[in-house]
């Protein structure tokens, strides 16, 4: 790959900085998408210990690359995101991939491809990994700043994807518990959040 190569895909990548998602951080910036794959990539390098089994090299480098697609769309929050938005999304993606230098290409196109079929171990932790940063982060953000339907949402989103992995689902449980605690501190009455 040639400097001139290099230098436009971080162009292209450097979009994330400025592409916004729905979630405030604790100081009370707007998030960026390079913020959330920035810290689910730290995610996975602190749970290498959890998982000798899996490559979470791999998982590493799914997380870094998991939102590239957004430096062409900006970020859907998942709750309104459709099968329109996400074909898009694939489509202008898959275009930049192609494009890229050997052997670059064939790697994403083939991690892509990976974390779309969730096959392996490495794609279901990563996916796990991405849900419960984005949690975390609601967990660290002013509660006004959340849309009503995010109550109940951050009580359960991503269980699902941790019900394999002990680990995960612990700290699943211990997200869940500071959601339950910002939720009380906030006078949300959890009964009606079923």
């Amino acid at each position: 790959m040639t400097s001139r190569e290099l230098l436009t895909i971080l162009h292209t990548a450097e979009r994330l900085k400025d592409a916004t998602r729905h979630c405030d951080t604790s100081g009370g910036r707007r998030e960026s998408v390079a913020d959330h794959s920035w810290r689910l990539a730290l995610m996975a390098f602190f749970l290498r210990d959890a998982f000798p089994a899996a490559d979470m090299d791999k998982v590493i480098r799914m997380c870094l690359i998991h939102d590239l697609g957004e430096a062409f769309t900006g970020d859907i929050p998942s709750f309104l995101k459709t099968a329109a938005d996400e074909q898009r999304e694939e489509d202008l993606l898959g275009a930049w991939v192609r494009a890229l230098p050997a052997p670059y290409a064939e790697e994403l196109d083939a991690l892509y491809a990976e974390m779309a079929a969730r096959e392996t171990v490495e794609a279901r932790i990563y996916k796990a990994l991405d849900g419960l940063e984005a949690v975390i982060q609601h967990n660290e953000s002013d509660l006004a700043s959340w849309s009503e339907n995010e109550y109940a949402l951050n009580l359960t989103y991503a269980a699902d994807r941790c019900e394999e992995f002990p680990p995960l689902k612990a700290l699943r449980a211990a997200i869940r518990a500071d959601t339950e605690q910002k939720l009380r501190d906030g006078g949300i009455d959890m009964q009606n959040l079923k």
